[in-house]
């Protein structure tokens, strides 16, 4: 509620503390921030922790256009890479693939490695790969799960190390995060930090908890020599602006609502083709890109109630998605109108339900055309568009109810 008071504090700690911020509005503004510190140091390669904010950005395929290496550390991260994938969950990335299609991976990818499905040897595998890769990069990039204003402290959790790794080792570090992710105290963060680990993966706490403050300072012995914060904020700040639709950005990205969602159980996130899959994808990606580009996805819901029950942190799901649904084919909201609205109304749909309703209106034009498709029922058409390539058509039921 505090937000653009809260941004300014946090950058001016940060720069007390030698923390560099840049501020991007859009993905490309964010890219061009990141190729620009890697330019200036000749870096032509970059460790990452996990962010799913670099994942927004584009950012692995915009460095690698530009000929620069963009290699990912966490591990579900590194094999969805290995495979050419995209993320098909925000906490576990390769939740997708077992045992032994990530075996055959690391067999056809490292074929020096012996072959195994056991999961503590490829583990130990990746480990190798990847820690030859933390001492070589002279550039790392991580997300971040918390900024406290008040410090100046980036805050990042995680279970692997390789967000340490990322972060300690290389002599620069580079941090990418949404400018929600701000708290306005310290004293702020525990409560934040449980409700996170136990929605997430069910832990009293993970095994890594990061307080970044400052860059290294002379006599310290490891730590980066610079540090940078990339803010984005892609369509977040027009989202701060409508009362209701606000609550998207208390989001911690703890999964639980991703987790038990019945559609998203049923079809995967891949099938949402978007960084963001599950309930907070179908309120957050169509206000950050438009109704027109990714309102379909406010219809991949059955409107149970299930990500509101379990949400942490209390977002009403259901209620925005039915918001977002009503500007889908309205533009004329009373309230701030969300990108895209009204691009999801058809005028042919429109006038098939101004009939619908005069006939629902009218008992007895609605009772004799009841009767009349009654009879016709046989003559009814079994192709009715893509529905029923894989459904049989309906037909009008001989008598009513």
């Amino acid at each position: 509620s505090k937000l653009p008071e809260l941004l300014e504090k946090l950058e001016a700690n940060l720069i007390r503390n030698g923390i560099q911020v840049h501020w991007a509005q859009t993905p490309e503004e964010a890219n061009q921030i990141v190729l620009g510190i890697m330019q200036r140091h000749g870096a032509k390669s970059i460790i990452k922790g996990k962010s799913m904010v670099s994942e927004e950005m584009g950012l692995n395929h915009f460095l690698e256009a530009n000929g620069i290496e963009a290699l990912e550390s966490d591990l579900g991260e590194f094999i969805i890479q290995l495979d050419g994938e995209t993320p098909s969950h925000i906490i576990m990335p390769a939740i997708h693939k077992n045992r032994v299609q990530i075996a055959k991976l690391f067999h056809a990818k490292f074929p020096d490695i012996p072959y195994t499905e056991d999961v503590d040897e490829l583990t130990q595998s990746a480990r190798r790969i990847l820690r030859e890769k933390f001492y070589a990069a002279p550039i790392g990039l991580s997300g971040v799960n918390f900024m406290v204003a008040e410090t100046g402290t980036l805050c990042l959790v995680e279970n692997e190390g390789n967000g340490r790794m990322s972060t300690t080792v290389p002599p620069v570090h580079i941090a990418v995060t949404g400018i929600e992710k701000v708290v306005e105290s310290l004293s702020d963060v525990p409560p934040l930090l449980s409700i996170l680990t136990r929605s997430a993966t069910g832990q009293p706490i993970t095994t890594y908890f990061n307080m970044i403050s400052s860059p290294r300072k002379p006599g310290e012995k490891d730590g980066p020599k610079e540090v940078h914060l990339v803010l984005l904020d892609n369509g977040r700040s027009r989202i701060y602006s409508d009362p209701e639709l606000l609550a998207t950005l208390r989001c911690i990205r703890c999964g639980a609502c991703i987790n038990h969602c019945p559609v998203y159980v049923r079809i995967g996130g891949h099938s949402y083709g978007t960084v963001y899959p599950g309930p907070i994808g179908t309120i957050l990606e169509p206000q950050k890109a438009g109704l027109d580009v990714h309102g379909e996805l406010t219809q991949a819901s059955t409107l149970c109630g299930a990500c509101a029950e379990v949400c942490p942190v209390r977002i009403p799901i259901p209620s925005l998605i039915n918001r977002l649904r009503y500007e889908g084919v309205r533009a004329d909201t009373s309230q701030t109108p969300t990108l895209g609205a009204g691009s999801g109304r058809y005028p042919q749909e429109a006038r098939a339900w101004q009939v619908w309703t005069w006939a629902a209106t009218h008992p007895r034009f609605y009772r004799l055309g009841a009767s009349t498709v009654t009879r016709l029922r046989h003559f009814m058409p079994t192709n009715l568009g893509a529905w029923t390539t894989v459904r049989s058509a309906p037909k009008p039921a001989a008598k009513t109810l």
